[in-house]
């Protein structure tokens, strides 16, 4: 019997759904995550007969914490205050670090929004039955990809092990789960802050001309390691040779046809004979035509327009529409 005082956030949300009916509540399961489901369902199990003060005080408490009527926003940093309250520094910490960790609700979601070679990279040091009971609790996709990054003998090993794999204890997952969130979750979310000379190159590539030079020349002298690390990371109009006329025809469809005759007029002769060839004869003709026909152009207005184009160069890429960092292996061809 449930006595009066003592009763669990679960507890009382199982109470709630029994007094609410099964039809009501059948619809209030439809929109629970599984973990929840599992675990309301658990203590409405086993919470035998409920005393009618009990319900009448957790109806009573959750319905006056909705009669304010006031708005509530919760943020990281709100959430991360109240923990403060009452948590150790270290615990906040860590909780705070598995939330802005991948996103996903359970622990297995979160692994489904890991990249694929960040996983790999980290399961290839793991036993390949640990790798085993990780990949089957994922989407199959997830798992083709991780497998190809795993070296072949030890990815069939893990493969054979999927395939006569017993059914999987709950401590055993309960306790996988543990470390995967301690150790790798984790450790993920203090790692996947921003690279700082990423940052400073994407800092470099909205300065104009310049203010660039003058910039780069300034931490060239404070240091030279640093400064060779921001340009190899820079993608500048000058880049836009290293892309194919593929590329190039994808990237024309989306810039202002307006301000290209302007941004290659400051371009060097590489980059403006690959947006001339990525065109059909005539409109090739056209925007050379433009071009010398321009006139006297300011410096600044070039870099305007030809920032605008590597703006929508890299937007391209962020959404996965063109690549602008080609590796030799997609270069590779099948006979």
């Amino acid at each position: 019997m449930l006595g009066k005082h003592g009763v669990t956030g679960a507890q009382k949300a199982a109470i709630l759904l029994l007094a609410l009916g099964e039809d009501n509540s059948t619809q209030l399961f439809s929109t629970m995550h599984e973990s929840e489901i599992r675990e309301i369902s658990a203590a409405m199990a086993t919470i035998g007969t409920i005393p009618a003060e009990t319900v009448e005080t957790v109806c009573n408490e959750f319905s006056k914490s909705f009669s304010s009527g006031d708005m509530l926003i919760g943020t990281f940093e709100t959430t991360e205050r109240m923990l403060k309250r009452a948590l150790p520094p270290d615990r906040v910490n860590q909780i705070m670090e598995e939330i802005r960790g991948p996103a996903g609700r359970t622990m297995w979601d979160k692994l489904g929004n890991v990249p694929e070679n960040v996983l790999a990279n980290y399961l290839r040091n793991e036993y390949p039955q640990t790798v085993a009971v990780i990949l089957s609790r994922l989407q199959p996709a997830h798992t083709a990809r991780v497998l190809g990054l795993l070296p072949e003998e030890f990815a069939v090993d893990v493969m054979m092990r999927m395939l006569h794999m017993e059914n999987v204890q709950r401590d055993v997952i309960d306790s996988l789960e543990t470390t995967l969130r301690s150790e790798f979750i984790a450790s993920l979310a203090r790692s996947s802050k921003r690279d700082s000379h990423e940052l400073l190159a994407e800092v470099f590539n909205n300065f104009d001309r310049r203010v660039e030079v003058q910039f780069m020349n300034a931490l060239e002298r404070r240091n030279l390691e640093d400064a060779e690390r921001v340009k190899a990371l820079m993608f500048t109009f000058e880049d836009v040779k290293r892309l194919s006329k593929d590329v190039i025809m994808r990237v024309m469809r989306d810039i202002n046809r307006e301000k290209l005759p302007l941004a290659l007029k400051g371009a060097s002769e590489d980059v403006r004979t690959l947006f001339l060839s990525s065109m059909t004869s005539r409109a090739g003709k056209i925007l050379q035509d433009e071009i010398e026909t321009m006139g006297p152009v300011r410096l600044k207005d070039v870099d305007a327009a030809q920032s605008e184009i590597v703006a929508v160069i890299k937007e391209l890429a962020n959404q996965g529409e063109i690549d602008i960092n080609p590796s030799a292996s997609s270069n590779e061809l099948i006979p």
